[in-house]
């Protein structure tokens, strides 16, 4: 099984489990940087050197020894589950993407026609009834998680917990698990027990959204986007995310965790 989604500084100095829709733009430059002192021009994910990543070949032999080793600092980032999915239906279902089309091609006129979902189009200026296309997007999101159908779920909104898991089961160790909501602070904290080649300044980095302005902004707060049916939803699907990562369940409103991450906590329960 090896180690999927996992990035690796080439100077070995930082481990990072990438979790999709949680700052992993900013990650992915920031440990660039730290190595080259420059960030990598242009989208971080499509870089092919520079940086290991499980996906590459090249990349098992030193991302294996490594974390067996668990000599370099081993991190991930999470985000207020409310908010990483109106994040994944914003940037993935009513948004276009960088290549000038929709996400995954036949993906969003399946949902329109099964789900009677709308997402606007450059035309109307991307305007359609967010509240309700979103939830019918949320049902969807709970079909694929639930039952893999009519598909596999996506990696922008299947859990956290899930990706996080697959590093613990496969030998991997975390040092530390912070949140996107404090993300300099957590981000320091790594950067304090990585040996870096290259020192920096957090807060003069620029956040790397890579989906930013492609389609329609949100409109509401996010508690507008949840009734009951859809909170019911939502802890159907994410239930061990509020738990293990210490989110507010009761208030869609407050995206600060309640609580540090428990990493221990997480180990136990992930690794089984």
């Amino acid at each position: 099984m090896g180690f999927p989604g996992v990035w690796m500084t080439e100077s070995e100095s930082m481990i990072y489990r990438v979790v999709p829709k949680c700052a992993c733009s900013t990650i992915g430059q920031i440990m660039f940087h730290s190595d080259h002192g420059r960030f990598f021009d242009g989208d971080i994910h499509d870089a092919t050197e520079g940086m290991h990543k499980w996906a590459q070949e090249h990349s098992h032999d030193p991302i294996e020894r490594a974390v067996r080793a668990h000599e370099a600092v081993t991190f991930t980032c999470v985000r207020n589950p409310y908010a990483r999915i109106l994040s994944s239906f914003f940037d993935k279902i009513a948004g276009i993407q960088r290549n000038g089309r929709r996400y995954r091609g036949n993906l969003v006129p399946q949902l329109i026609q099964r789900y009677g979902i709308d997402v606007g189009s450059p035309e109307n200026d991307f305007e359609f009834d967010q509240v309700a296309s979103f939830r019918r997007f949320l049902l969807f999101a709970r079909d694929t998680i639930r039952f893999r159908k009519p598909m596999e779920p996506d990696i922008h909104w299947s859990a956290m917990s899930g990706h996080i898991a697959t590093f613990i089961v496969n030998g991997g160790r975390y040092d530390q698990i912070f949140h996107t909501e404090s993300f300099n602070e957590g981000m320091r904290k790594v950067l304090d027990q990585a040996d870096t080649k290259v020192q920096m300044d957090l807060e003069q980095v620029p956040r790397f959204n890579e989906s930013e302005g492609h389609g329609s902004k949100r409109a509401h707060k996010v508690s507008e986007y949840f009734d009951d049916l859809s909170r019911h939803l939502i802890w159907e699907i994410y239930k061990d995310d509020f738990q293990l990562f210490k989110y507010d369940f009761d208030d869609p409103d407050n995206k600060f965790a309640v609580a540090e991450v428990d990493i221990d906590e997480v180990h136990a329960k992930l690794g089984r």
